[in-house]
């Protein structure tokens, strides 16, 4: 046969043929012909360098000896090239993680990096073997547990780096918003300052009476108050405005189409005007309102940068209790701050798929003991599922309230819900029902595990179609926690 236009030859032959061979191998040294019963025919198989014996998601229920040669297993994430996992070298095994985790199909592609001979034993056959061979299935099960742990470490460490990649890619179009809008008022605001200075150089070409410089600084007073600006509807700021251009424009003001929306939008009516009509003759009285005018935009500007940077400041401290140090000190923590720096941090996925969040904080006390950034791990986890469960412009709904001794948590959806068969395994390390390449598997078990172990809590989780809901409980006694969770299981 031939497989990516590199040929494998495959032969069924005697296994007292290559029984010498095998001796060679850790799994079969010392492993006499005669204790391999119920064993056979075997298949021997010789591949050439680059050729693929197996791909992922093909049907895997074989283990595998290398006799000559090395065999690479490499994992395919969609839109990026192949990842190597591992190596299978001359006189190693492979094969026995799928075989003994029941998994029917290939997690990996397996690749000859050098011409290469093997053994494949059937399915059959290597349970025979671990039946009837006690040094074969010691070597067995100890290299499934090498394997097992390796795929665990890097499986955990994948998924920390797709959460920091979702907080990251989140952070940035997070900042990318108020990074904009403060660039364009700071631009804005350089322009308004240059026009500023003309038109005072302008004004103060003559001298001001004593009631042109009360009423000049009584509207600087106005102007410069604060950010706060009035409330109105749609049709009573228009309304305001086209009163204000009607008036300056009978007072032949210029720029009073320019001028009258940004005095209105500060707060300005035409009777606060009153003064500066009655101080100043009417050329002087534009170049008064023009003044102002440019003044009103530019507390608007530097209030567009104010409102900017605190956005920005929020964020950094969303992400500073997000991504507390995890060797800090124990602390204590309010859980609700904990779920809000959450939503900030995945606001950006909310927004893209158009699913709202109702809060319900109805804990009382809402702080607990801890250290690092565990249990923001547990919120980033379950929201996330929630929010990829949601159908388009669905809720999120989030609810915490207290029960003796315990402090709970709610994270639900409205979305198609867990299968019945489905729902006894969510917990359970490297299960997932995503797509090959979009889920480790490793989620609500990591959740699991940082809400039982590291808190002494619990977790449960109630599912019907359209009402999905994971509920956290969290000790309030830390002692009384710890005591629990070291407690032997009834």
């Amino acid at each position: 046969m031939t497989e990516g236009r590199l040929p494998i030859e495959i032969e069924s032959v005697p296994l007292a043929s290559v029984v010498s061979a095998l001796h060679g191998t850790r799994p079969f040294a010392g492993t006499p012909l005669e204790a391999m019963k119920g064993v056979t025919f075997v298949d021997r198989v010789t591949a050439r360098a680059g050729a693929t014996l197996v791909e992922p998601g093909d049907p895997m229920r074989a283990y595998w000896v290398v006799l000559e040669g090395e065999m690479r297993a490499d994992r395919h994430e969609p839109d990026q090239p192949p990842a190597t996992v591992g190596y299978a070298r001359a006189g190693e095994g492979f094969g026995e993680v799928v075989l003994l985790t029941g998994k029917p199909l290939a997690p990996f592609a397996l690749v000859a990096t050098q011409d290469s001979l093997l053994l494949r034993f059937n399915e059959e056959s290597f349970w025979a073997m671990l039946a009837c061979c006690p040094e074969v299935r010691k070597s067995v099960l100890a290299d499934m547990m090498i394997r097992l742990r390796t795929h665990q470490q890097e499986a955990l460490h994948r998924d920390k780096l797709i959460s920091l990649g979702t907080m990251a890619a989140g952070l940035m179009h997070e900042l990318s918003n108020p990074g904009s809008a403060a660039k364009r008022a700071a631009s804005q605001l350089r322009e308004n300052l240059h026009r500023l200075q003309e038109l005072s150089l302008r004004m103060g070409r003559t001298p001001k009476t004593q009631d042109q410089m009360d009423c000049m600084h009584s509207l600087l007073e106005h102007a410069m108050k604060d950010c706060a600006r009035p409330a109105m509807s749609t049709v009573d700021q228009a309304d305001a405005e086209e009163a204000m251009v009607d008036w300056l424009q009978a007072t032949r003001v210029e720029n009073a189409c320019r001028i009258g929306p940004a005095l209105v939008d500060i707060g300005f009516n035409h009777a606060d005007l009153e003064c500066a009509r009655a101080a100043f003759e009417d050329g002087s009285f534009s170049d008064a309102l023009n003044w102002l005018e440019a003044l009103v935009s530019s507390v608007s500007l530097v209030c567009a940068i104010e409102e900017s940077i605190s956005r920005v400041s929020e964020l950094v401290q969303a992400v500073k209790k997000f991504a507390y140090d995890e060797r800090s000190s124990a602390r204590q923590l309010d859980v609700h701050e904990s779920l809000q720096s959450t939503l900030t941090i995945l606001g950006h996925k909310l927004r893209i798929k158009q699913v709202g969040v109702v809060k319900c904080f109805s804990a009382s006390p809402s702080t607990i003991e801890t250290r690092g950034t565990a249990l923001s791990q547990v919120w980033t986890n379950l929201i996330d599922n929630a929010v990829d469960a949601s159908p388009a412009q669905g809720q999120v709904e989030i609810a915490t309230w207290n029960e003796p001794g315990w402090l709970a948590v709610s994270i639900g959806d409205h979305g198609a819900g867990i299968a019945p068969e489905v729902l006894p395994r969510i917990f359970d390390a490297f299960f997932t029902t995503k797509p090959q390449g979009s889920g480790t598997g490793l989620g609500l078990e990591i959740v699991q595990r940082i809400v039982t172990q590291k808190f002494g809590g619990k977790i449960d989780v109630e599912s019907r179609p359209g009402d999905t809901r994971f509920i956290v409980r969290l000790p309030l006694d830390k002692s009384s926690s710890q005591a629990e969770a070291t407690s032997p299981t009834p």
